[in-house]
C-alpha cells in the first residue's frame, strides 16, 4: 500500500496542487467578471481553460521526469505542450464570437479566454507574481476600460435593428419609418435565411429619446416582416 501511494503522490504532487488552485483563482476572478456581464464564456469557461493550461504545463515539466531519468540520451523541451496549448485554445474562442449583421460580439470574451490560457501556463511554470499581475491588469482593462471608453464614444454609439421578413418586403417602407423618428443610419445588410426568410440588419446612431415600443409598433405594421428585435 506504502508503495503504491509513493507511485500515485510524488514530491511534485503538493507543488502541483498549489499551481492547480492558484491557476483556479486567478482564471475563475477573469472569468466571474464576464459572467457578470453576461457573457457566453463565463466562470466555469474561464475556469476551465485557465486550470487546464496549468495541467498542460505541469505535465511538460514534471510529467516525463521518470522517463528522461531512466534514459540519459533523451533531451527534453518544456515548451513543446504549452506551444500546442496556445494555438489550440483558438477554436474555444471563436465559439464565443458571434456575428448579427454589421455587428460582432464575444470579441473581447474570446480574447479573455486566450489569455487566461496564457495565465493558466504561467503558473504552471511557477510565474505565480507575473501571473497575479496579469490577472490585475486584465480586470482593471475589463472593468474599467469600457467605462473609459464611453467617455469618448458618447453620443456616437450605435445599435443595430434586425427585421426579419419574407420576401416582397419594400426596403423603402423599412427607411421611411426611421426617417420619421428622424433616426440616421449608418449601414443597411440583409442576409438570407432558412425557409425563404431575410435578415435585415439596419444600423443606427444611438438616441436616448428614442421610443422603441413605438418605432417596433410602426415596423411590424409594415407588411411581409415577421420579426423584429435589436442588437446592442
Amino acid at each position: 500500500m506504502e508503495q503504491f501511494m509513493n507511485t500515485m503522490i510524488d514530491d511534485n504532487f503538493l507543488l502541483i496542487i498549489v499551481r492547480v488552485l492558484i491557476a483556479l483563482v486567478l482564471s475563475g476572478l477573469i472569468g466571474f467578471e464576464r459572467e457578470l456581464k453576461n457573457h457566453s464564456a463565463g466562470f466555469r469557461t474561464h475556469i476551465l481553460v485557465g486550470v487546464g493550461s496549468c495541467l498542460m504545463m505541469v505535465l511538460s515539466l514534471f510529467g516525463f521526469e521518470a522517463f528522461i531519468d531512466a534514459h540519459d540520451n533523451v533531451r527534453f523541451d518544456p515548451a513543446r505542450i504549452p506551444s500546442y496549448v496556445i494555438s489550440g485554445i483558438g477554436f474555444l474562442g471563436a465559439g464565443t464570437i458571434m456575428v448579427y449583421g454589421g455587428t460582432i460580439r464575444g470579441l473581447t470574451t474570446a480574447a479573455s479566454i486566450w489569455t487566461v490560457a496564457g495565465i493558466g501556463l504561467v503558473v504552471g511554470a511557477g510565474m505565480y507574481a507575473t501571473a497575479l499581475f496579469t490577472t490585475v491588469v486584465i480586470l482593471l482593462s475589463l472593468a474599467f476600460l469600457n467605462n473609459f471608453e464611453n467617455l469618448f464614444t458618447k453620443g456616437h454609439k450605435s445599435q443595430v435593428i434586425e427585421i426579419v421578413a419574407l420576401p416582397g418586403l419594400a426596403i423603402n417602407n423599412v427607411v421611411s419609418v426611421f426617417e420619421k423618428y428622424n433616426l440616421s443610419i449608418k449601414k443597411v445588410e440583409i442576409v438570407k435565411v432558412e425557409n425563404d426568410l431575410r435578415s435585415i440588419f439596419i444600423k443606427i446612431e444611438r438616441d436616448k429619446e428614442l421610443n422603441h415600443i413605438s418605432l417596433f409598433e410602426e415596423l411590424s405594421t409594415i407588411s411581409y416582416v415577421k420579426n423584429i428585435s435589436e442588437r446592442t
